[in-house]
């Protein structure tokens, strides 16, 4: 049995003509559902880790790159700036982890 090796250079002509050219501005997905019959627990959990991303987001782009940076202040500033409700201190707490771990 022989495999068939394509050499380096079609493999890489063939990621690069899959790569978009990203010249609009960035628009959110369509919002769909959530699955139903899950506990209620998940769906809390679900919403807050959305939340916290988009917030994480919001301080990279502004320029907040590490969790000591970010006190709960900023991350309510940040969240009313961006047009989210205050955000939880357990929130604020699942941000500054996100932060830790973006690097």
């Amino acid at each position: 049995m022989s495999a068939t090796i394509t050499p380096k250079s079609e493999v890489s002509r063939s990621r690069v003509s899959r790569s978009k050219v990203i010249d609009a501005p960035y628009i959110p997905l369509e919002k769909r559902p959530l699955p139903p019959g899950r506990p209620r627990k998940w769906y809390v959990t679900h919403n807050r880790r959305l939340k916290a991303m988009r917030i994480t987001i919001a301080l990279l782009d502004s320029g907040t790159y590490l969790p000591n940076q970010a006190s709960n202040e900023r991350i309510r500033r940040t969240a009313d700036l961006i047009g989210i409700r205050p955000p939880s201190d357990t929130t604020c707490r699942l941000v500054r982890t996100l932060l830790r771990y973006s690097r």
